[in-house]
This record gives structure tokens, C-alpha cells and sequence, in this order.
């Protein structure tokens, strides 16, 4: 592979404007495409085989119009019992025939006519009915949804637009932008030129827009959920950013060596560009095993992802070289750029840097440096023990949003269990077959520990399909909450004649919550077998394999620890803008055990094929460990800190998902880079000592060479004549 690679480095190089101009044709091409074919993104959650999923199915078929997005409109009088008098019901009726006029709307419900009022006579709940489900309702509809009732606010009342029509698409803004504005810093302080900075923060600018432009032309045709492009766009900055810079600093330090700039970007791209082809592909191996756990969005996500990441090796390898062509020595600082004019012998190796010190260090005190580590990354993952996954409700939303206001109204009027109520659907063969199990099924829930209240039936045109609506005494992310569902559904279990089926935005949120915390140890150890058998082949080693596959466990949980600490417990909350502590999101876990893994087997890869490297040519296991460590710190410190800084940008956005996606994959890229790549593992290393490099001859000889670390292309350019180079 790192043959292959050289060559297409150098003719990437050597034909540098057709490339560039090849690559500006794809990204109009796309950009046009996404502006033509794009569709709208999904906001809902869906997950077929479960009985939440069936019921939402037999009401789409059965009650059209109630297969819609829902809002309900908190009313808050001045003073109590005021709703009761006749000013007070003129303020409601009008608010009431505002919001049953707006466009996109079915009706609004009289909450005079189903008794939808406190008891103190100062709060109203009014259901609005939307024609279309939540994604389908346009901007401008939900933007007149939240303005109704202006004209009661200016007399005095509180007004609380809510439901599940206001979860839009999250908006990508200004903050993010900061994430990339300190990456840039940090390239510019690493290669201490303006030109090499600015070239790979490019050459991944570029990645990234052809990415998301074939992202959003494909959305046309398949259904993306609202977080799907935000993840790519995450992933598709940080590692575009990463391979470019991996690339670019052994390009430089090839030229720093005499080579040619043709030699030399071929020789960066044939080396550390097989670094970043297997780093890449383990990332979109991971991704795309998403598909494993067979959940629709997830997979979904996990492909958009696994695609943007795909296009950013594509560029690293391709656009990168060229980019570095048009470059020449600026790339390099100027005070280097006539130290070693091309054809010069190599210069001394500098020894004195941090790396080689920091490898010093580590490798000496390598039992107490391992006993720390792993304490402190026990310790940090205590928290993870109580995690608890669901799916966010618009009580964790920021205070302030039309969402936060109307859900804090309604929980202050009428109690929590109003924000999350649940639907039982009772459908037979025939109605007088559903009217014989409607009053059984009432009296069953009724007496169910924790059910606050049961509204009456709702029978569908044929009279076989009958709707009930269920409000609990606790709120949609509640244990308590998650524990009546299945309490219902045991109760209702042995109705003969009929099928009964419980569902709704809360017994969805459980249902994909349980399905996910099912599918995680599964999809776990994929990831962690794959990890070792990938490793094995590109290290030639049993034991660097494991390490590396425990040391992943060991990010993952001190990553999850802190999250949980964060956001389910609220310790030092306000740091990340965090208003309300609540569960995680039901899939988080499960994505950032997919990303991490990909960028983790970066780090590794960069990292301990210099070892083996310079293992392989004589030196000592200790020596190659320093050495990997000394001349690997700098870069993956960089590439460690733009990561961070990617991922940390998103921690500003006011959705609580992007906030906590963006919170864990900071967090676990900072664990696994600084405690676990570059300590832990030369202190394990250094105690392994020659048996880290051990494996079988039989076991040798069944695996390919997929020579990563480059040991191929060394003999390659050995028996090349010197006038051919």
C-alpha cells in the first residue's frame, strides 16, 4: 500500500492543476446537486419492530389526522381563577381560534370543552393539531405557531407555545466557527508558517464542503435525521484537518532532509499517508458497522458520517499533495528554508524536544506512570455506573426557547406528567369487540401505580380502532415514568380479542432508549474484535493489539464517566452552557464508541508504527519506544488539540444533543490522546520490551502485509537507481 501510495503522491504533485481542477469540478457539481435535490431532514425518532412504532403505523392507517405533530399551548392567566370568568374564557377562545387558523393546522381543541384547566382556574392547556408529522411542518408554520396569542401577552397573560412541532432541525451558527479559529491558531504555532497552515486548513475546508454538499444532494432521496449532517460536519472538520496535518509535517520534514518536493511529498503521502488511509478506514469501518445494531437514524448517521470521512482521506491524498506542489519550500518556516536545499545530506536529528524528553520520563517511571493512569481513569469512570439513557424532552432544552417556556408552564400548572403523555391504542376485528375491551383496558390502567389520569376514547371512523389518551404522574425522562410503561403493558397483556399497543413521543423515547442499551455490548465488542484484528495486521504483534484494545475501553469509560457527571448529574454545568441537567441522548453512547475507536487507532497508528519502525532496523525496544514517542509527540499533540477544538465548538449550541456529542468526543479525544496514547501506552511499551513485538510464525504467515509503517516502500526506493529518483 505505501508503494502505491508514493506513486500517487508524486503524480498528484506533478499534475497539481488538473487535480485542484478536478476536484473544484466535483465540489460545484455536488454544491449545485445539494442545491437542487436537497430534502427536508427528519427530526423523529423511529425504530420498526417495536410496539411504540406499530401503534404510531396503525394510527397513520387508521386516525390520519391524528398521525400529525401535536402542540399544546400553555395558558397562564394574571391572577387565579380568572380563566372562570368571561373576560377570562373571551382571552382563551381567541387564543384558541388564533391557533386553530394558522396554516399547517388540523384544529385546536376548546380546553373549556375537555376541561384542560387547573384547579385554581389560572392555567389552560390548548391541543393543536398539525396535518403534517414534525418534520414536515415548514419554518414559517412554526414560526406562526410560536407567535400566537401576542395580543393576550400585551394584556398581561403568559402564553407557552410547546409540543413536539417545535423540534426543528438544530442551527449550525457562529460558535462552532470558534473551534475552527482555534485549530487554525494551533496549525500556525506547529508548522510556524502561515502557508502550511493555511494550506491544510483548506485542503480540510474543501474536504468538508464536498462532503456535506454530497450529504445534503443524497437527502433528496434518503431521510436524514437533523443530527445526521451536524455529526459529519464534526467529523468531516477534525479529521479532515488531522490527516492534512499528518501528511504536511512529514512532507516538511522531508524536504528538511534534502528530498526533491516531488521525493518528498511522495514519500509523506507513501508513509503517513498509509497512516491516514488505515486511520480512515477504521473510522468508517466503525460508522458504518452502525448498521449492525439495525436502527434506521443510527445507521443513517453512521453512513453520512462514515462518508464525509471517506472524502477527507480522498483529499489528504490527492488535493493535499497538490496543494504542496503550488507550496514548494514555504511550507517551511523561514528561518529553515535554506538550511537544507534539495539534494543536502539530512541534518542532525534533534533529540532535545519535548517528545524525546517526555518518552524519557514516562519509560523510567513507567510502573508508577501506568498505577496513576489507570487509577485516575477509574476514578474518573465512577459516574458511568449510573448512566441513564433517553431520548431529551423540552424540559432539558435552554431556558428562554419557546420550547423551555411552554413545557416549564405546563409542568407549573398541571404537574410534569402533562409533558409526557402517553397513547393506548385498542383496535379488534370488529367495534363491538373494541367497545367490550375499551372499558377493561381503562380500568386496568387506572389502577396502575403511577397513572395520574386516562381521557376518555377516541374511535376512528369504522369503530374498530379506539385512542386513549394516559397522563402519568412524572415526566417524560423520569425512571419512574420508564417503569409505568412496562407496568401498562404487563397490565394490559391478557385483553382477550383485542390488541392493545401503547405509544407516544415518551413510550418511543423508552422503547429506543432500551433497544440501543441492548444492542451496546454487542456493537462494543465488534468494535474492540475488530480493533485487535486490525492491529495485528498492521503491527505484527499480539500483545500491542490488546493493548491498544484496552486502552480504547479505558477512554470509552473515563469518557462516559465525565459526560454522565456533566450533563445527567450537573456537576460544573454552567461551564458548558448547560441549563438543565438530564439523562444522556439514548444513542450517544453508542456513536461515541464508533467515532472514538476510528480516532483512537489514529493516534495509535501514528504513534507506534514509528516504534515499530525503527524496531525493525535495530533498535532496541526501548530505544524504537522513545524514538516513536520523540518524533510522533509534537504532531499528534496538534492534531489532538484541533480535535478537541472541532468537537469543543459545538459545545455552544444551544441543542442539548450537538452540546453533549460535542462535550464527549472533546473530552474522549483529550483522554485518549494525552493519558492513554502518549503515556500509558510507551510506559506499557517500555515494560513489554521486546515481547510487545512477538507473534507466531504460523500466525506471521496467514497474515497479509499491509505495510503501514512503510518498510515496503524503503526496499522499493533501495533498488531504485539513484538517476531514477
Amino acid at each position: 500500500m505505501a508503494t502505491l501510495l508514493y506513486r500517487l503522491g508524486r503524480a498528484s504533485l506533478r499534475r497539481r492543476r488538473l487535480v485542484v481542477a478536478v476536484w473544484l469540478v466535483v465540489l460545484v457539481g455536488l454544491g449545485l446537486a445539494a442545491a437542487t435535490l436537497r430534502g427536508p431532514t427528519a427530526s423523529n425518532f423511529t425504530m420498526p419492530g417495536t410496539e411504540s412504532q406499530r401503534a404510531l403505523d396503525l394510527l397513520a392507517d387508521r386516525f390520519p389526522a391524528a398521525s400529525g405533530a401535536t402542540g399544546t399551548i400553555a395558558v397562564k392567566a394574571p391572577q387565579e381563577g380568572q380563566l372562570l370568568s368571561p373576560e377570562g374564557q373571551a382571552v382563551v377562545k381567541q387564543v384558541t381560534q388564533e391557533a386553530a387558523t394558522l396554516p399547517g393546522v388540523v384544529g385546536a381543541v376548546d380546553p373549556y370543552q375537555v376541561k384542560a384547566l387547573s384547579p385554581d382556574g389560572r392555567y389552560a392547556l390548548i391541543q393543536v393539531q398539525f396535518a403534517g408529522r414534525a418534520d414536515e411542518v415548514t419554518d414559517a408554520q412554526r414560526s406562526a405557531y410560536e407567535e400566537v396569542g401576542a395580543q393576550a401577552e400585551q394584556q398581561g397573560w403568559q402564553i407557552g407555545p410547546g409540543g413536539e412541532v417545535l423540534n426543528g432541525e438544530p442551527e449550525v451558527g457562529s460558535t462552532e466557527a470558534l473551534g475552527v479559529l482555534v485549530a487554525a491558531i494551533v496549525l500556525i504555532i506547529t508548522f510556524g508558517s502561515l502557508v502550511a497552515a493555511g494550506m491544510t486548513m483548506l485542503n480540510a475546508l474543501i474536504g468538508v464542503a464536498v462532503g456535506m454538499a454530497g450529504l445534503f444532494a443524497l437527502s433528496g432521496a434518503v431521510e436524514l435525521t437533523s443530527t445526521a449532517p451536524i455529526l459529519a460536519l464534526m467529523l468531516g472538520l477534525a479529521v479532515g484537518i488531522d490527516y492534512s496535518l499528518f501528511i504536511t509535517s512529514r512532507h516538511r520534514q522531508n524536504l528538511l532532509d534534502g528530498l526533491e518536493p516531488d521525493e518528498a511529498v511522495g514519500r509523506a503521502v507513501g508513509t503517513a499517508g498509509s497512516a491516514v488511509v488505515f486511520a480512515g478506514a477504521t473510522v468508517v469501518i466503525a460508522l458504518a458497522g452502525l448498521a449492525v445494531v439495525n436502527i434506521p437514524f443510527l445507521t443513517v448517521m453512521g453512513l453520512a458520517a462514515a462518508g464525509t470521512v471517506s472524502v477527507a482521506v480522498l483529499v489528504a491524498i490527492t488535493l493535499a499533495p497538490a496543494l504542496l506542489g503550488f507550496a514548494g519550500r514555504k511550507v517551511l518556516p523561514r528561518r529553515l528554508r535554506g538550511v537544507a536545499p534539495a539534494g543536502a545530506a539530512p541534518a542532525a536529528e534533534d533529540r532535545s524536544g519535548f517528545g524525546f524528553r517526555w518518552a524519557g520520563w514516562v519509560t523510567r517511571l513507567r510502573i508508577p506512570v501506568i498505577l496513576v493512569g489507570l487509577l485516575g481513569l477509574g476514578l474518573l469512570a465512577l459516574p458511568a455506573q449510573d448512566m441513564r439513557l433517553a431520548l431529551p424532552d423540552a424540559s432539558a432544552a435552554a431556558e428562554g426557547t419557546p420550547a423551555r417556556v411552554g413545557n416549564d408552564l405546563v409542568r407549573e400548572g398541571f404537574g410534569p406528567g402533562f409533558t409526557g403523555r402517553l397513547a393506548v391504542v385498542v383496535t379488534a376485528d370488529s367495534p363491538q369487540a373494541t367497545q367490550a375491551a375499551v372499558p377493561q383496558v381503562t380500568a386496568l390502567i387506572q389502577k396502575t401505580d403511577g397513572v395520574l389520569a386516562v381521557a376518555p376514547p377516541q374511535l376512528d371512523p369504522s369503530g374498530r380502532t379506539a385512542l386513549l389518551g394516559v397522563i402519568p404522574k412524572t415526566g417524560p425522562t423520569d425512571a419512574a415514568t420508564e417503569t409505568l410503561v412496562h407496568d401498562i403493558r404487563d397490565q394490559v397483556s391478557g385483553i382477550q380479542n383485542a390488541d392493545v399497543l401503547l405509544t407516544g413521543v415518551t413510550a418511543i423515547g423508552i422503547d429506543v432508549s432500551e433497544k440501543l442499551s441492548a444492542a451496546l455490548p454487542i456493537y462494543l465488542l465488534l468494535v474492540v474484535g475488530l480493533s485487535v484484528l486490525l492491529l495485528m495486521l498492521v503491527f505484527r504483534s499480539i500483545l500491542v493489539p490488546v493493548k491498544a484494545a484496552l486502552g480504547f475501553l479505558l477512554t470509552v469509560a473515563a469518557t462516559f464517566g465525565i459526560t454522565v457527571a456533566v450533563f445527567q448529574q450537573g456537576h460544573l454545568a454552567d461551564l458548558v452552557g448547560l441549563d438543565t441537567p438530564a439523562p444522556l441522548v439514548s444513542f450517544l453512547p453508542i456513536l461515541l464508541i464508533g467515532i472514538l475507536f476510528g480516532l483512537a487507532m489514529d493516534y495509535e497508528v501514528f504513534l507506534v508504527s514509528r516504534m515499530r519502525e525503527d524496531f525493525v532496523h535495530g533498535d532496541t525496544a526501548q530505544q524504537a519506544t522513545i524514538n516513536g514517542m520523540g518524533h510522533g509527540a509534537r504532531v499528534v499533540t496538534a492534531a489532538a488539540l484541533i480535535m478537541i477544538s472541532v468537537f469543543g465548538g459545538f459545545v455552544f449550541l444551544e441543542d442539548p444533543i450537538i452540546k453533549s456529542m460535542g462535550f464527549a468526543l472533546a473530552v474522549g479525544v483529550a483522554i485518549d490522546a494525552f493519558v492513554v496514547r502518549m503515556t500509558i501506552v510507551p510506559a506499557v511499551m517500555s515494560l513489554l520490551n521486546n515481547a510487545a513485538w512477538w507473534l507466531p510464525r504460523w500466525l506471521n504467515k496467514l497474515l497479509p502485509n499491509v505495510d503501514v509503517e512503510g518498510e515496503g516502500l524503503r526496499a522499493h526506493l533501495a533498488d531504485r537507481e539513484p538517476a531514477n529518483v
